[in-house]
């Protein structure tokens, strides 16, 4: 917890910058990382000796790759609006989104930063921290809180019950997330190539390290 939270102080306001100037190479980065993991997590998957995994895995995954190709659907534009003031609204959504995060961190394969980024969260969230917006901060940490203390409790049965099939659920949603964030394209003239070379550093950093 210590070390999360140092990370997202410290890098929150280069994250906002970067965000800011260079939205497309950014992204490239992010479908990078989390491409880089599915591997690692398909293995997860599969029946003992077998390559391929059982049918209610393959359906636990579909599932969820539909629910994230109905939320890129539905939210085409990838909604980056940047929150500064709270409303009863946006205290909802952040208590929400923060205990989203808290949940995904947990589960493994899923990242709360790429969460908060599929649901639009992200910036707020990030400008926030960079910022020390305290009334945008208190329902962000009382989202994580709840996360925290009901999703491992959450979690920790479903790995025990029914674990391929949970780390199928994962693999969908980690793998329709891909489809969420893509931001339209690899942009023009030196960012293409930018862009290219951020999705791959993306994809090595998370393929290597997710390997044991």
């Amino acid at each position: 917890m210590i070390g999360a939270i140092a990370g997202v102080a410290f890098l929150s306001k280069l994250v906002t910058v970067l965000l800011e100037n260079h939205e497309v190479p950014v992204y490239w980065f992010f479908i990078g990382i989390i491409a880089g993991g599915i591997p690692s997590i398909y293995r997860k998957t599969r029946r003992q000796g077998s390559a391929l995994p059982s049918l209610p895995v393959i359906i636990c995954c579909i599932f969820a790759l539909a629910v994230m190709i109905a939320i890129a659907v539905l939210n085409p534009s990838k909604e980056t609006a940047l929150y500064t003031e709270l409303t009863p609204r946006l205290f909802r959504l952040l208590a929400v989104g923060g205990a989203a995060a808290a949940i995904a961190m947990i589960i493994p394969g899923i990242s709360g930063s790429f969460l908060l980024l599929v649901i639009g969260l992200y910036r707020t969230v990030v400008q926030a921290v960079s910022e020390l917006n305290i009334p945008l901060l208190v329902p962000i940490a009382i989202g994580i809180f709840i996360g925290l203390f009901l999703g491992a409790a959450f979690v920790r049965f479903l790995l025990a019950k029914v674990p391929a099939e949970t780390y199928g659920a994962v693999l969908g949603l980690v793998a329709g997330s891909v489809i969420v964030l893509y931001p339209g394209g690899w942009g023009s003239g030196v960012t293409i190539i930018i862009s290219v070379i951020c999705m791959l550093a993306g994809g090595s950093i998370s393929y290597f390290s997710s390997q044991n």
